[in-house]
């Protein structure tokens, strides 16, 4: 993963318009996903960390779905190849068009509602791809957490438990790697997966 440090400071300089932008330019390195000339949909957008690292790839369109209103980033409301879809929740919205790359960022619904979500917007072609991001502190819920905070021990068991849904769900998992950042808000450890349509 490329992250630029100023020569003077131990702080990066993020390229994008949110720290997740990092999170999914890891993802694309690693799992050898190229978005340049892809149309694309970024679920749960917020910011558009994801949106602006798509955008910074290449990719031809990316429509931006999330459910709140003003909060993604002016530059990329100025983008041309920016659909804004704001007030949108992408569990009951219908897909514009189909995509080649759907990224899937949707706080805190579990992947077992945000899959079928992202599936409605992938393409059929066998190259079409979803990268979404796991919190394994949101599929456990409250109880089996500590202020929110996911113990260790719990990772692989959600992980394996998010692979078995995925059958169900119609996708099939391709590969999976942690996130080079943690989470926001208690330093929880994050996956990125890549998934297929089944």
């Amino acid at each position: 993963m490329l992250i630029h440090y100023h020569t003077l400071m131990s702080e990066p300089i993020c390229p994008y318009v949110s720290r997740g932008g990092f999170k999914l330019e890891a993802a694309l390195a690693g799992f050898g996903v190229d978005p340049s000339g892809c149309t694309c949909a970024d679920l749960g957008c917020s910011t558009g960390g994801f949106t602006d690292c798509l955008l910074q790839r290449g990719a031809a369109r990316v429509y931006a779905v999330d459910t709140a209103y003003g909060q993604l980033a002016w530059k990329l409301r100025q983008d041309d190849r920016v659909v804004v879809m704001e007030r949108s929740n992408a569990l009951y919205t219908t897909a514009t068009e189909p995509c080649d790359l759907v990224t899937v960022d949707m706080g805190w619904t579990r992947q077992e509602y945000a899959v079928p979500a992202a599936l409605k917007w992938l393409k059929t072609t066998p190259e079409a791809r979803i990268i979404t991001l796991l919190k394994p502190h949101y599929e456990l819920g409250l109880s089996k957490t500590t202020r929110g905070v996911a113990a260790k021990h719990h990772l692989g068991e959600i992980l394996l438990q998010v692979h078995d849904q995925m059958a169900q769900l119609g996708a099939t998992v391709l590969s999976h790697m942690s996130s080079p950042i943690r989470g926001a808000k208690g330093g929880n450890v994050e996956y990125l997966v890549l998934l297929a349509r089944a």
